[in-house]
């Protein structure tokens, strides 16, 4: 009994692992000479993002999933953030 459960504590953990790593910062490819207010909302978001991990990483990853759900909002503003200088580049 005791070595099913650390069987499963161990693959929770691994799978927890897993899907931290999997999740990499936003990118940071908008021009700031070209779109200097979007580049800095990118270093912005970039930067919420990093601290969203620290916090994760402070609280042993025990959020309730809201974190990784920041997270993942987060990379949707990067990706607006992305159009929104591209969409400026065909003006």
């Amino acid at each position: 009994m005791t070595g099913r459960i650390v069987a499963v504590a161990t693959g929770l953990l691994l799978t927890l692992g897993a899907a931290t790593y999997a999740q990499r910062p936003p990118e940071r490819d908008i021009s700031a000479r070209k779109h200097p207010n979007l580049a800095a909302a990118q270093r912005l978001v970039d930067q919420a993002f990093k601290k969203v991990t620290e916090a994760q990483r402070a609280n042993e990853f025990d959020l309730a999933g809201h974190a990784e759900k920041a997270k993942g909002l987060l990379d949707q503003a990067n990706a607006e953030l992305k159009l929104a200088a591209e969409t400026a580049n065909r003006r």
